[in-house]
């Protein structure tokens, strides 16, 4: 009888991304296409631009009035954007 040393083809998948170095980019590409289920139609329409720097997820709104909003959930926000991607990717949100 063989012994197979059996893996699942995501941690295969994942350990490969890792040592290329794009893991961190993809779960960042993930969590900016999550910003339209997280934030909601209102804030997808009032979304001009989506980009991360730092740990530091920036969202450029055109109405003065949803900033105001969504900065007081940021930490909301924040949780349910790593929620998404299922790992720690930010630190932060802000409202340009």
């Amino acid at each position: 009888m063989f012994k197979h040393d059996v893996q699942l083809i995501k941690d295969l998948i994942l350990r490969n991304l890792r040592s290329q170095g794009l893991e961190t980019p993809l779960l960042q590409r993930r969590l900016l296409a999550a910003w339209p289920q997280v934030g909601g139609v209102i804030a997808q329409r009032y979304t001009t631009e989506t980009f991360i720097q730092n740990q530091t997820m920036y969202v450029r709104l055109t109405s003065p009035a949803l900033r105001a909003d969504l900065s007081m959930r940021r930490s909301e926000l924040v949780r349910r954007l790593n929620e998404q991607v299922g790992e720690q990717v930010i630190a932060d949100i802000r409202f340009i």
